[in-house]
């Protein structure tokens, strides 16, 4: 058998593995590395080493350290409430609130499941409070949370958009960000209408007041915010269960640092174009100079697992480059004949296997497998890169997912066997549906 294959299959067991066994992907990627470099590749450490991503590095550590740090002094709750009080009484429009909090955490770093761990047991907890369907609630923390997704300074958009650059690909950040936001945004609208939400407008009661609506956990018992293995259990926890909950109304001076850190983030990377991963973590440093506390907890919380995971899977394509294996797949996929069908192959292993395992994961595998066949000229890269994109995560909302799990973890007062069925009907829905309309609307109109 040909190194080729081997590497291929390699990767193949990977994701079984990480699927099956709940083993960190990353950490079998830097093994497979390692055993596959050597034994098929005859490649010593240095080689392997090579295609380790630094940058990325950088950018997952300091983007999450920083995040990490607005979650434990407090900034990540009072955007939450004062988004929330902004609303009064409406409840019709707390899903929707919901939507953009989830999706302005991970438009300003914070990775998906993170975001869906401090938003979901609040949302949740409305649900059941205010007769609300979690389904709904649910569907749109996840899709909200991906809908931010690939801002240009983001987690999954600075790593797309890493790993296109990496690769010699034509990317457009902006085409990368929007194709995300409206496609997750008409796949809520959607779920907004199918499960009831424009009833909601007639369930208001003028009585209900701001404050109450403001008060996280509802009547309902704590949720259990990170219970899926996030370590993101401080946005969890109900308003009544929190001695400081009342003190997330109020700016304090380490808020409004952090507040500006962020918008220092943004400005300094999208205006002065410098690099977001050394921009975060200079940032983290200075709030930790100031409040040293609240930073020495921030530490715990940098996603690690995630750092692992991409580096992990990165290492391994980096060998897979060194094999030859990168152009090998992609003449396979060229030799479809038919590049319409091939793009849509592409888009479908991308949502199948991102409903049971790493979205990130499996774009950095496909993205780099993809190049000779991208290279062809015959499908855009740039709108072929957005559709594999939007296809691998708007799957998310799967119960075997990190997001869905979350969704179903922190549901309250629900039939948990048939909320789970629900997920994974829903999940299904999205899976055949999704990347056949992103081909559609992406690529099937600039062919040729």
């Amino acid at each position: 058998m040909s190194a080729e294959l081997v590497s291929i299959l390699v990767l193949v067991v990977i994701f079984v593995i990480a699927t099956t066994r709940s083993i960190n992907m990353g950490a079998l990627a830097f093994a497979a590395a390692f055993g596959v470099g050597t034994l098929a590749g005859g490649m010593d450490a240095d080689g392997i080493f090579a295609g380790f991503p630094g940058d990325l590095f950088v950018v997952l550590v300091g983007v999450t350290y920083l995040f990490a740090i607005a979650r434990a002094n407090g900034t990540t709750d009072w955007l939450v409430h004062a988004a929330i009080r902004a609303v009064g009484g409406r409840l019709a429009l707390i899903p929707w609130v919901m939507f953009v909090i989830s999706g302005a955490l991970t438009a300003i770093g914070a990775v998906s499941p993170a975001a869906v761990a401090i938003v979901a047991p609040i949302a949740l907890g409305f649900a059941s409070r205010y007769r609300i369907s979690p389904l709904l609630m649910g569907a749109m923390v996840v899709h909200g949370a991906q809908a931010g997704g690939f801002s240009p300074i983001s987690i999954y958009g600075t790593i797309v958009n890493g790993i296109v650059a990496r690769e010699g690909l034509p990317g457009n950040e902006i085409v990368l960000f929007l194709a995300s936001l409206v496609a997750n945004l008409v796949i809520a609208a959607i779920v907004f209408v199918v499960c009831g939400g424009l009833k909601l407008s007639t369930s208001a009661t003028p009585a209900t007041p701001a404050h109450q609506l403001a008060a996280v956990g509802g009547d309902g018992p704590p949720a259990t915010g990170g219970t899926a293995g996030t370590g993101s259990g401080t946005g969890g926890e109900s308003g009544e269960s929190r001695p400081e909950a009342g003190d997330a109304t109020r700016l304090t001076p380490a808020r409004i640092a952090t507040l500006c850190g962020l918008a220092v983030l943004v400005v300094s990377t999208l205006v002065f174009d410098l690099d977001v991963g050394l921009t975060a973590i200079t940032l983290a440093v200075l709030l930790s100079i100031v409040w040293p506390a609240t930073s020495r907890q921030a530490v715990g919380h940098v996603t690690w697992p995630t750092v692992l995971l991409i580096c992990g899977m990165l290492t391994y394509v980096g060998v897979l480059q060194e094999l030859g294996t990168i152009d090998y797949a992609g003449n396979a996929v060229s030799d479809v004949g038919v590049p319409l069908i091939a793009a849509l192959l592409i888009c479908y292993i991308g949502a199948i296997v991102s409903a049971f395992a790493s979205s990130v994961g499996i774009m950095g595998a496909l993205i780099p497998l993809a190049v000779p066949f991208l290279l062809e000229g015959t499908i855009g890269p740039v709108t072929m890169i957005a559709a594999l994109a939007v296809s691998s995560t708007v799957v998310d909302v799967s119960p075997f997912s990190t997001n869905g799990a979350l969704v179903l973890a922190n549901a309250q007062d629900v039939d948990r066997d048939r909320f789970f069925k629900q997920l994974m009907v829903y999940g299904g829905i999205i899976v055949a549906a999704a990347p056949a309309a992103v081909w559609l609307v992406l690529l099937v109109p600039g062919f040729g």
